[in-house]
């Protein structure tokens, strides 16, 4: 019996995949976001780099600043508060 996966890509099949007219510009890498902006967390399929945690798929969260090229965004889960790095690409405004 093959024991089932528990990595960082399953069930992303659907979740990851684009449309056929989908296209990549450079507008998703130059996005700027100041402290305080509410933001979406989206898994892109376009980079990996800066990718959240499936877990985090569609939660609005907050940003705090910038570290490197990724932004530090406020999410909470349950009764916690998360801190996450996740690049531009990866977000969009609420």
């Amino acid at each position: 019996m093959v024991l089932t996966s528990w990595g960082f890509r399953r069930k992303t099949r659907r979740r990851l995949s684009k449309g056929m007219r989908d296209k990549f510009t450079a507008e998703h890498f130059l996005k700027e976001f100041k402290a305080g902006d509410k933001v979406v967390i989206r898994q892109d399929a376009i980079s990996q780099k800066g990718m959240p945690y499936p877990r985090y798929m569609g939660k609005i969260g907050t940003v705090k600043g910038m570290r490197g090229s990724a932004y530090v965004i406020d999410v909470r889960t349950g009764g916690s508060v998360n801190e996450l790095q996740v690049r531009p690409e990866h977000l969009r405004k609420a």
